[in-house]
């Protein structure tokens, strides 16, 4: 019987949004080849929704992996990896330099038993001494999140490997385009496939690229708590993805020239972009980043807070929101957005101070987003 939706055999070039909930049984002999994997089909969505599982074997193509779980938010994959392998009694590595919402997370997990060693990216290169018997996982970003550090993924994964350690790293700033951690021995990659992967400020999602045996192990627990991405926003995030090569680079080539401007400006104290050879992280950005550095970067504006919220406030091309990766150039102060779920005092512990700006690269004109910089910092 042919399908109704190509009853030709003519691919529709839009993966069609199914919406259903729940699914038809020719016989129970196919509902069992289902629900024992034997087969391809749908039960229940919350299982598993044809429109979501295309995104995922996309994203599992861009990163390299043998697959991919999408569920609703970047959040959501980072508990999710959370519950799937840690327990309690395990021991957890976190880095300070991490989305902020980390934080809460972790409170969480303490409840359950679960140890955590928080420490700066830039003790990355003495991981082994933190490390104990009981530890099960290292999750790291790199670039970071909000300072653009970087940490070696591969020494990362040689030190984990050792020790029989899951490596998950979070590749939301870089994406797939600029880095594959797979290849150098990261276990799993997250991403928040809100920002770069979506690229319009019009979804939320959540993205582990893996091997296909962690993708059962998660499947069981996304399935179990109910995380399973909608159709329709799933939709949006495939067609983001048809576009993320071409905006990356863009976004790429303009937080270069925006990261040159800034570098010889009077009022810019310090600037992080790991595509700058005085960048501290530049020769192991290097060595693991491709087709460039990507579009974040970090820099203090002035000497208080006062000055960073001046220049912010003086912008006329550049937005004033909180996410990253979309198509519009976007700068916040972490100190009052990213990192508000922080104590006051652990938000500078490792280098984010009252007057640093995130900037995200979008695609607008080059000469524009220098011009609207070089104009608000002529304030400060």
């Amino acid at each position: 019987m042919s399908d109704p939706l190509t009853p030709y055999g003519n691919k529709p070039m839009v993966t069609p949004i199914v919406t259903a909930v729940n699914y038809e049984y020719k016989s129970f002999d196919v509902l069992q080849k289902i629900t024992d994997g034997e087969i391809d089909g749908y039960t229940y969505h919350r299982d598993d929704n044809p429109t979501v599982r295309a995104v995922e074997k996309k994203i599992a193509s861009l990163e390299d992996a043998e697959d991919c779980i999408v569920c609703t938010t970047g959040m959501a994959a980072c508990t999710m990896v959370y519950l799937t392998y840690l327990q309690k009694g395990s021991h957890l590595v976190l880095f300070h330099d991490i989305y902020g919402a980390h934080y809460k997370v972790s409170l969480i997990l303490e409840r359950f038993g679960i140890d955590i060693t928080w420490l700066n990216a830039d003790e990355s290169d003495e991981i082994e001494k933190h490390v104990r018997p009981n530890t099960k996982m290292i999750f790291l970003e790199t670039p970071s999140n909000p300072l653009c550090k970087t940490i070696d993924i591969r020494k990362m994964s040689e030190a984990a490997k050792k020790r029989d350690i899951l490596l998950v790293v979070d590749n939301t700033f870089a994406t797939p385009y600029h880095q594959k951690p797979l290849n150098l021995g990261a276990d799993m990659v997250v991403h928040s496939a809100t920002k770069a992967l979506g690229g319009h400020n019009d979804l939320m999602a959540g993205a582990i690229a893996c091997s296909k045996a962690h993708y059962n192990r998660l499947w069981f627990t996304r399935q179990a708590i109910g995380t399973t991405h909608d159709a329709y926003s799933a939709s949006l995030l495939e067609r983001g993805l048809k576009t993320l090569e071409l905006r990356a680079e863009r976004m790429a080539s303009n937080a270069r020239a925006m990261a040159d401007f800034l570098s010889h400006h009077k009022t810019i104290s310090r600037l992080m972009y790991p595509g700058l050879p005085s960048d501290p992280g530049h020769e192991a950005a290097a060595r693991q980043m491709i087709n460039g550095f990507g579009g974040m970067m970090a820099f203090d504006v002035g000497k208080s807070i006062e000055d960073a919220k001046k220049f912010i406030s003086s912008l006329k091309t550049i937005y004033h929101a909180v996410s990253l990766g979309a198509t519009e150039t976007l700068v916040c102060i972490p100190f009052l957005t990213t990192m508000l779920y922080l104590p006051p005092e652990r938000r500078t512990t490792f280098g984010v101070n009252m007057n640093t700006v995130r900037l995200s690269a979008g695609v607008e004109n080059t000469d524009e987003l220098i011009r609207d910089l070089d104009q608000a910092l002529s304030n400060i």
